[in-house]
């Protein structure tokens, strides 16, 4: 597994890499590549969505392949691609769903956030508030888009619209929870060492079939 960490990068830039990587991986060119990155301020919305996009928003809204509802992006979030080949790791979309909330948990503790489940919910929750979003699409067995977890990003954003379909001020952030900002490198790291820890096992346990 290979983990890039590409800084801050526009949105759609990004989106197009991940394309790109889709096929790769699919070809066999390429093993399971995790981006991490930053976005300038953005909102995207998923296919499931069923909501008006509210006029005027401050910023670009994309409408993309993943799963969830409209939501937003930007400095201070970590957003994390994995271009992860699913029948490799032996999961199904749900249960490669649930290993990206187990390993986002398993990151983020040693930083002082319990973070949870909220039955019925995807995502991280501290209480009755949201931490990280998570939604992906699956394209020939290999999955894209990921998930994106509030480092010390503002949370004005989400009150101009209802994040996942949920009230604006159910969103929280590390930097909140903790009444302290974060180091986002350090955040960042937690979060690709997790992931490197978590699936190489799963991989090595569930060998990639043509």
């Amino acid at each position: 597994m290979l983990v890039r960490d590409l800084g801050l990068r526009d949105y759609a830039e990004v989106w197009n890499l991940q394309r790109k990587l889709v096929f790769e991986r699919g070809e066999g060119k390429i093993p399971d590549t995790l981006l991490l990155c930053q976005h300038p301020a953005v909102y995207t919305i998923g296919r499931s969505s069923r909501q008006a996009v509210p006029e005027a928003l401050p910023c670009p809204v994309h409408s993309i392949e993943r799963g969830g509802d409209l939501t937003w992006h930007g400095p201070g979030q970590l957003v994390g691609y994995p271009i992860f080949h699913l029948p490799g790791l032996g999961l199904k979309p749900r249960s490669y769903l649930s290993a990206l909330e187990a390993v986002l948990i398993e990151a983020i503790a040693p930083f002082g956030v319990r973070a949870a489940l909220a039955r019925g919910f995807t995502g991280l929750w501290v209480g009755r508030r949201k931490l990280a979003s998570i939604g992906i699409a699956v394209r020939g067995g290999v999955a894209y888009h990921g998930f994106a977890l509030n480092m010390n990003n503002s949370l004005a954003p989400f009150k101009l619209i209802h994040p996942c379909r949920l009230e604006p001020d159910v969103m929280t952030s590390m930097a909140e929870l903790l009444g302290a900002a974060v180091d986002e490198r350090a955040v960042g790291l937690a979060v690709g060492q997790s992931m490197l820890r978590y699936f190489a096992r799963m991989s090595s346990a569930a060998p990639e079939k043509a």
